[in-house]
Parts: C-alpha cells; structure tokens; sequence
C-alpha cells in the first residue's frame, strides 16, 4: 500500500519522561507505516529547553503561526525538585504557556467516550467540552511578600504620565502577600470569537460563567466583552444554527453542569479552566481520555494531550519494569493534528487516516483490550490489562483492517 502523502508539515514538539517514549513508539506503529509523515521537529524535552535557554519553545511556537497546525508531547514544568535532578540554571516556564502566550490562543478539552467506561455523573451522556482563555490571570501574575507596616497600593500611569491609585491593603499588623493580575481587552474579544466559532463547528451550546458580582471591573469586563461580540457577530448565527448562548455566575454554572447531560461548550477563565478541565476529565474516568487543541484567533491549532508526563511509569520504564501507560490522548493529538492538517491542504486521504486511527482505538478499548487505569474502571465483562506496547499493537491490528 502506498504510503499517504502531506504537502505541508506539521509542527512536532517533543516531549519528556514516559510520553516521550509512547511518542516515538505512536509514530513507528501507527503513524509511519501508513503516512510519508512530514515535520517540523522541535525538541522540548526539559534538557533541550536548558541547553537553549527555553529559545526551542519560543521556536516552536514561531514556527507554529507559520505553518498553521502543531502536534505536541507533553513536558514538565520544572519545580524545586526538578533543578539537581535536570541540572537546571533555572525553573523554566511552563512551555504550553509559553505557546499560549505567544499564539494567543483558546484550549478546548473534551473527553473521549468509550463503551465500558462510565462517567462518575451518571447524567453525562455526551462530551462537555472546556474552553479555557489561555492568556493573563494568575499565569501571567506579579506577585510580592509584604512586610509588616507596608501599605500596598495599585498604581496605573497613563500615556500622559498621569498616574491612578487603589489602596489594596494596609498591612498595619502583619505580614502578608499580594499579587497583581491583569488581561487583554483584544484577548479576551479573541477568546469569545474562539469558543462562539468552536460552538458553531460543532453545533453545541456555548456557556460562559465568571464572577462578575464580586469582581465588578475585572470580571465584568469579561461578562461584557462576550455579550457584546454575541450579539453584534453571533446572534443570528447562533439561532439560525439552533444553538444558545448561556452566561451565569460560576458557581451557578458549576451547580448547572453537575445536573447536565453534557454536550456544551463551557468557557472558563484561565484559571477556572485549568481546574474544571481537570475535575470535568476525571469525571468523565480517565486524565488520559481527554483531548486538547488551542485554537488561537488567526486559525492556528496546536494539539496535544490534556495530562502530564507520567513521571511514575517512565521510572520504572528506566528501571526495565513494564508499564501500561494510558495513550490514548497522545494519539488523539495526532489523529486531530493530522486531520486539521488534511482539511486546510484539502487532502481527504489525511482525514480520512485520522478518522480510522480514532476508531481503531476506541474499537480496542471496547473490545476489552486497554492499559491499566481503564482496566480498573471499565465494566466490560471480557477485558484484558496489556502493557504500553502491546495496547499500540492491538491498535494497529485493528487499524490495518481498517486501511486494507
């Protein structure tokens, strides 16, 4: 069989720990046997970022707006522990916000469904997808500790030099902390475009939460800027579509989506997002069965999986032990990849890989054959348990049929 050819690469960001290894054993097993794969690789495992300085992530992301769509490995953000272990000069920044950053993007997070793997909220019969502002907030924070006595005050200086105060806090009695956020007015217009044309690609709801009572500038200023976008670019768009959009106060939403049955749009700040994405995946059974693309204003995606970089198993992969190690999302990353890349250069071969690669893994899993975290919460009667190996394998039996 001839192998299906690309005409514009893909952007490739590689990884750290045990996604590294699946990486690579993705691409040899399921990807190369039946693409002419064509990349642009970029290396962001941790060493490769401290060789650099961290010029490989901004590349990465560079080259990212250049050709339009990224695949990426997950990577570490390193911590305290992380600098002897890696000899670092310094606690790089985390790379996905170093790309959000400089993208300016939305990241949307949906679960992946399969049969046997029930959602811990019964109601959950359809995806709920999480679109996160990937810009500002507290990622984007100015922080100090305050010593006794201090008074903290916020200070904005015009383009005249004309200067605005707030008093934060008089810190008479104690010492304290305190912190500055800030955002975007063009970012958070990018973010509401972002989620009100994801909704209407995939003809579902868009609900937005935020807590504009207590935060009557910061939040309300975001509350505003989507209303205002909706009906002035999306009202008629969205009825004619047959879809809504909802806004409510955060906690509200919160009570809302625990009752649902799913199948919406929920955006969420930057932080909200970072959490509810989370909460909302491992509601759904698994960290590793949630998909994420960043989807930045000007029509550029960039995918990659929604979890770490299973620090646990690749230990004991280094000690020569086994692992089955969940990769389910790493390969999602590709199929999404590899399909976006397909639609814009108008190759339906492409699409059409990515859509057999997605089902040839979701067949495996029904089938009963999965790695250990979905083996421990399926309830299929007829499962097996297979290795990290052995589970690509099994998607690659399935997937050769699917090609022939």
């Amino acid at each position: 069989m001839a192998k299906i050819q690309m005409t514009t690469p893909l952007v490739e960001m590689d990884g750290d720990e045990m996604t590294r290894v699946l990486w690579q054993w993705i691409k040899d097993i399921l990807l190369t046997p039946y693409v002419d794969l064509k990349t642009e690789y970029y290396d962001l495992g941790l060493e490769h970022r401290e060789k650099t300085k961290d010029q490989v992530t901004i590349d990465s992301a560079n080259a990212t707006k250049k050709y339009g769509v990224a695949v990426k490995c997950a990577t570490i953000t390193p911590n305290a522990a992380r600098m002897p272990e890696y000899n670092l000069s310094q606690m790089w920044k985390s790379p996905n916000g170093t790309i959000r950053a400089i993208l300016d993007g939305t990241v949307f997070r949906t679960p992946i469904l399969v049969k046997g793997v029930e959602p811990y909220i019964p109601t959950w019969t359809a995806p709920i997808t999480i679109a996160r502002h990937a810009y500002g907030d507290v990622y984007k924070n100015t922080e100090m500790k305050v010593k006794k006595g201090s008074k903290a005050e916020l200070v904005v200086t015009d383009a005249e030099g004309n200067e605005s105060r707030e008093l934060i806090f008089n810190f008479e009695d104690t010492d304290g902390i305190v912190q500055g956020l800030h955002n975007k007015n063009n970012s958070i217009a990018g973010f509401a475009r972002a989620c009100f044309n994801y909704g209407l690609d995939l003809h579902q709801d868009v609900w937005f939460a935020t807590k504009d009572t207590i935060s009557k500038k910061y939040d309300h200023t975001f509350k505003d800027i989507f209303q205002e976008i909706y009906d002035n670019e999306y009202k008629e768009k969205f009825e004619a579509a047959g879809i809504e959009y909802f806004y409510t106060l955060i906690d509200d939403a919160v009570a809302r989506v625990i009752r649902s049955h799913g199948g919406y749009i929920w955006a969420c700040k930057n932080y909200d997002g970072d959490v509810m994405s989370d909460m909302v995946s491992t509601a759904y059974g698994s960290l590793a069965m949630m998909t994420s693309v960043l989807v930045s204003p000007a029509g550029i995606y960039e995918y990659e999986a929604a979890h770490g970089t299973v620090q646990r198993h690749y230990y004991k992969y280094l000690k020569g032990e086994e692992t089955s190690t969940n990769s389910v999302a790493t390969i999602f990353a590709w199929s999404g990849a590899m399909r976006k890349r397909g639609e814009l250069d108008k190759l339906p071969e492409l699409m059409a890989f990515a859509d057999k690669l997605e089902r040839a893994t979701i067949q495996t899993i029904e089938d009963g054959i999965m790695t250990g975290d979905l083996y421990l919460i399926s309830k299929l009667e007829n499962k097996k348990k297979v290795n990290s190996k052995e589970f690509l394998e099994a998607i690659n039996e399935r997937l050769a049929k699917l090609m022939a």
